[in-house]
């Protein structure tokens, strides 16, 4: 470690950590984290999994999951959802309540999240970033031993741009990018079943060859997939054999592959 960089300390009971990250708001970052985390249970039912939104600015993973109300001592800070141990500071405010806080604060927060939540034994914790490259990223980089990063980003060249930054600034703080996921990839007519790419047609899958790291695997552009995560139903368990769903968990396998290789 670099003179003047925080020794990283490993999260008590937590083998893994994997970051899910994206340099742009609004391409599903949290959606696809949510349903990564839910694939990786589904993938392998005897690994435990957790996650931590670490978007304290906008946190999503309580509506994600249909979580309300604050989280006791007692139950160890966390909160548990389908068969997935949670945690975000959306359990903490008022829904409609704005978390104005300068960065000293929100990396407080951060560490609070980190070190003052008990996870028990997970296999897995699933961090939902906040969007882009600032300092949430980095502390959480410096300080605890993350797995793997995983990148999220749609086919549309602006999105493609941030994601590019995204990949990079882990590079240079060491953290293995697991690879890209292209979110909304194709959106196919429930009626004519006719598919059109919206926003742009295999860009992810580009950028992941121009970085040299691997493709994990497309997520389609469903109606399915916004109704439930509304209702706070992930399709990977609400709809668990749809083709959406199995997108998921495509992913996850393939997230469990590469954890494997950068590990030997």
């Amino acid at each position: 470690m670099a003179r003047g960089l925080p020794k990283q300390k490993p999260i008590t009971g937590v083998k893994q950590v994997i970051v899910v990250a994206s340099g742009k708001g609004g391409v599903g970052k949290s959606t696809t984290a949510v349903n990564l985390a839910l694939g990786l249970t589904a993938v392998n039912p005897s690994k435990s999994v957790g996650v931590l939104d670490a978007d304290v600015h906008g946190p999503s993973i309580p509506k994600l999951m249909n979580l309300k109300g604050n989280p006791e001592l007692t139950d160890s800070t966390k909160r548990r959802a389908v068969c997935l141990l949670s945690m975000s500071m959306g359990f903490l405010v008022d829904d409609a309540a704005p978390i104005v806080w300068r960065g000293l604060m929100v990396m407080s927060a951060i560490e609070k999240l980190l070190r003052q939540v008990n996870w028990g034994s997970l296999d897995y914790l699933v961090v939902d970033m906040p969007p882009g490259t600032g300092d949430v990223q980095l502390s959480i980089s410096q300080n605890i031993p993350v797995a793997g990063a995983v990148i999220v980003s749609t086919p549309q060249d602006i999105a493609l741009l941030d994601a590019r930054r995204g990949a990079e600034m882990f590079k240079k703080v060491n953290v293995p990018v697991l690879g890209l996921v292209q979110n909304m990839s194709v959106f196919q007519c429930p009626n004519c079943h006719h598919q059109t790419h919206i926003f742009g047609s295999d860009g992810a899958r580009r950028l992941a060859e121009t970085l040299g790291v691997h493709f994990l695997g497309d997520i389609p552009l469903h109606l399915n997939i916004r109704e439930m995560s509304d209702r706070g139903q992930p399709v990977v368990v609400s709809s668990p054999d749809s083709p959406e769903a199995e997108a998921y968990k495509k992913v996850a396998a393939a997230v469990v592959r590469r954890l494997e290789e950068v590990s030997t």
